[in-house]
């Protein structure tokens, strides 16, 4: 659930409490409370015929509207009644905390039960407990200082602050967040980006080319291209000796990352051409697998080809040189450090597959 889906699930909540205020100052307390509970009514009304739901958030602030303000107007103070939207806020702080401290993700568990087939990984959970701090802290202040007015402010006072406030304060954390934003994206301009995903392939957002080689751990997704003959001899590339992984190991002959907006077929031909040359070839998909490495995730989409006769390599930053070798060959070689651990990985799996 990102800031802006929790925020739209939270305030709604608060209309009839900002309703009343209104129209207290207007027609008094009674009919403040009446009009207040009457929006509130149609809030639910409208959310069932748009979702089929009731929401529970927007009830439980109408049900203890009414349970505060019938207490106020029973025992003439309107105290209770001020109490109201602290105790409320005084909730909301309790699930903050439980989610951002502690191993048990409340917000986390109300996103999958609000937002269908919602899917958090690890990191969106990391960067979804940190925003939660910086709420748990913006919420904390504010109802102390509704408490606060109830006891020792005037009430156009109290009114300001369990209401103008809470927008106010808002409104200044999404503007530090939305710089924060702009800041990062102008740090990795003119930066390659590529998608983030879940365990299943669906894009969950996008982050620049050096964050997911940072040891974040960012799933994002990769094609390799396993290229074969007929005799089951395998093409493996050299690569180069300035690479930042595993510089100067025999590996796979195709694979990189997916750029944000290609899809697979995209991305396989453009790394295909530029790792190897090759172009005009037929592949089909054989596996899709997760391998990490200390300083990043993949999701790897791996596919066999036997179009090799037009392939050719020239010396880049990328690749040294490609032939081929035999299976025996490479298991001779298995675990010496010549490889790349990944392309041992897949050697296996060819085997078990039978393409080898």
């Amino acid at each position: 659930m990102t800031r802006i889906e929790l925020l739209k699930k939270l305030l709604p909540g608060f209309i009839p409490l900002f309703v009343f205020i209104a129209a207290d100052e207007i027609w008094g307390t009674k009919i403040g409370l009446f009009v207040a509970v009457g929006v509130g009514m149609l809030e639910l009304v409208w959310v069932w015929i748009r979702e089929k739901k009731i929401d529970k958030f927007i009830l439980f602030d109408t049900l203890l509207l009414v349970l505060l303000g019938a207490i106020s107007i029973l025992l003439e103070n309107d105290l209770f009644f001020k109490l109201k939207p602290g105790l409320i806020e005084l909730i909301l702080v309790t699930i903050l905390a439980v989610s951002a401290f502690s191993k048990v993700n409340l917000v986390g568990l109300m996103g999958k039960r609000y937002l269908k087939d919602v899917q958090f990984d690890e990191a969106q959970v990391k960067r979804m407990r940190k925003s939660l701090k910086s709420l748990f802290y913006i919420f904390s202040v504010h109802t102390a200082l509704v408490f606060y007015s109830a006891f020792y402010m005037s009430k156009e006072a109290w009114a300001f602050i369990s209401g103008g406030l809470f927008y106010i304060l808002f409104g200044i954390y999404f503007l530090f967040e939305i710089f924060v934003q702009k800041r990062k994206q102008k740090k990795y301009a003119g930066e390659e980006w590529v998608p983030l995903v879940d365990e299943k392939g669906n894009v969950t957002g996008q982050a620049p080319r050096s964050k997911v080689h940072d040891g974040s751990k960012l799933l994002h997704p990769v094609v390799h291209m396993q290229v074969l003959t007929p005799q089951k001899a395998v093409l493996l590339q050299k690569r180069s000796r300035s690479k930042l992984i595993q510089p100067g190991k025999w590996d796979t002959a195709v694979g990189g990352h997916i750029s944000a907006g290609e899809n697979l077929e995209e991305a396989l031909k453009k790394e295909a051409f530029e790792e190897i040359g090759l172009k005009d070839f037929s592949a089909r998909l054989v596996e899709v697998y997760q391998w990490e490495s200390d300083i990043e995730t993949e999701l790897v989409y791996l596919f066999v080809t036997y179009d090799h006769k037009n392939f050719q390599v020239s010396t880049t930053d990328e690749v040294e040189e490609a032939r081929f070798w035999t299976a025996k060959q490479i298991e001779k070689q298995l675990g010496s450090e010549l490889l790349t651990p990944n392309f041992e990985h897949e050697f296996q799996m060819l085997k078990k597959k039978g393409l080898l």
